[in-house]
């Protein structure tokens, strides 16, 4: 016997992903920290997030052919956290990388994943040449 879905929950499935409610303060804050755009992770692999136009602090984020709406929550570490709480996806953003989870399996999807943004920072982080890790120049501690 063939089985066949009521014709109810057939514009259900073409809405696509559930849209989560109104966003707190705290979420809208946030999401004004979340890189947009594309990151290049390991792998050779790409990210892309963007924001979802009428819906302040939602993003869409693709990888490979999955694509995912994803809303912030609030951290106590400041990193941006992003979920997809349906797909059981999470999207974390610290300032020396980011990373997509999949928490239903456990694993990461995608690992050292750099914005512009992350780059920019890295670079602008490392110790100018030449200069020890105290502080002092490299030729002051030569001649000592």
């Amino acid at each position: 016997m063939r089985r066949t879905l009521p014709l109810i929950s057939l514009p259900l499935l073409l809405a696509g992903p559930v849209l989560s409610a109104e966003l707190t303060p705290a979420q809208l804050q946030a999401a004004a920290g979340v890189y947009v755009g594309e990151a290049h992770c390991d792998m050779k692999q790409k990210v892309h997030l963007k924001a979802i136009d009428g819906r302040p602090g939602h993003f869409e984020l693709t990888h490979q052919k999955a694509r995912y709406i994803l809303a912030p929550e609030v951290t106590s570490t400041g990193a941006v956290r992003l979920e997809d709480r349906q797909a059981g996806v999470v999207w974390l953003q610290i300032p020396a990388k980011s990373m997509l989870l999949n928490a239903k399996l456990g694993r990461r999807e995608v690992d050292g994943c750099m914005h512009a943004e992350q780059v920019a920072e890295a670079q602008a982080a490392k110790p100018a040449a030449g200069a020890s890790l105290l502080g002092t120049p490299a030729a002051a501690v030569a001649t000592r």
